[in-house]
């Protein structure tokens, strides 16, 4: 069986300006694609709409055109293949691994005190239909799932024990990320997913739900995070500033640095044409480093 053509694909979602660390992610999947001589996807990532900030969409894309970032194909948008998922919500309902739970988080969190984080199945034994309103969970089994990541070696996680079953719809009717990253994973043909490390424990659910849902398999890359001077991700939530737009080629050498690629001093005063050209001949998967990143601006 041949193997199929990469295909990878970045994924930011619509909350705020791009900033170093959406870059750092965007920089590592584009080169593990363009190194590979494979195509490179965009999709923004709005399933949860009461996150996403107006503008803040196009925002993103004309910043990635900035840094002289080529997507290949339309740009998918979640928030536009609910049928999609609907259609995958279906196949799980018919194989009776679904049901409802009423939850609050409050009561949760009492419950779980010892195991965050970790569902303990007490809706468990629900069917649909029920009147009230309520979340949709995916029944686990007991099993142990794992992968060998380039970047962080082999991962596993015993999914009863570490997360329970897991929400793939919400209980205000939108769908949980876990689910529409499946969907539009394999619905795309993505062969491998470079993302940051914070979505390592993500993955096993994930393949989980490709497995329930029949779906291929890609393989996983978890980039380092960029943290602030007070060791918190950096992001929007702890006020990320957005970057300078007018010294792409500075901080895209900057990235690269970062991602342990050693780029020669001297690009980071050439052009993007010239810094990209050297970024993709001379990328190297195996030099990314294993621990998280601090930021250190020029």
């Amino acid at each position: 069986m041949t193997k199929p053509a990469y295909r990878g694909r970045f994924a930011p979602s619509p909350t705020g300006e791009l900033h170093f660390g959406t870059l750092l992610a965007a920089v590592g999947s584009y080169l593990q694609a363009r190194s590979r001589h494979g195509e490179w996807l965009l999709r923004i990532e709005d399933v949860d709409t009461t996150r996403r900030v107006p503008g803040a969409a196009d925002a993103l894309l004309s910043a990635l055109e900035d840094f002289g970032f080529e997507w290949d194909g339309e740009i998918v948008y979640q928030s536009r293949r609910t049928e999609l998922y609907e259609s995958a919500l279906a196949i799980l309902a018919d194989k009776d691994l679904i049901y409802p739970c009423t939850c609050s988080r409050k009561q949760l969190a009492q419950e779980h005190q010892d195991t965050p984080g970790v569902y303990g199945g007490h809706c468990r034994h629900r069917h649909l239909p029920v009147r009230e309103a309520h979340a949709l969970r995916l029944r686990v089994e007991d099993r142990l799932i794992g992968f060998d990541d380039p970047v962080r070696g082999h991962y596993q996680q015993q999914l009863a024990r570490d997360c329970g079953d897991f929400i793939i719809k919400r209980k205000d009717g939108l769908f949980a990320y876990q689910l529409a990253v499946v969907v539009d994973d394999a619905e795309q043909g993505v062969t491998e997913v470079v993302r940051g490390v914070d979505l390592l424990d993500s993955t096993p659910r994930q393949i989980y739900l490709q497995q329930q849902l029949g779906y291929p398999q890609p393989d996983y890359l978890h980039l380092p995070l960029l943290l602030d001077a007070h060791g918190n991700k950096l992001g929007k939530s702890t006020g990320a500033a957005a970057l300078d737009l007018s010294r792409p080629a500075l901080s895209l050498h900057s990235a690269l640095e970062l991602l342990g690629q050693d780029p020669p001093e001297e690009l980071a005063r050439s052009s993007l044409s010239q810094l990209w050209q050297w970024a993709i001949e001379h990328w190297d998967h195996q030099r990314i480093p294993k621990e998280n990143l601090y930021l250190n601006p020029h």
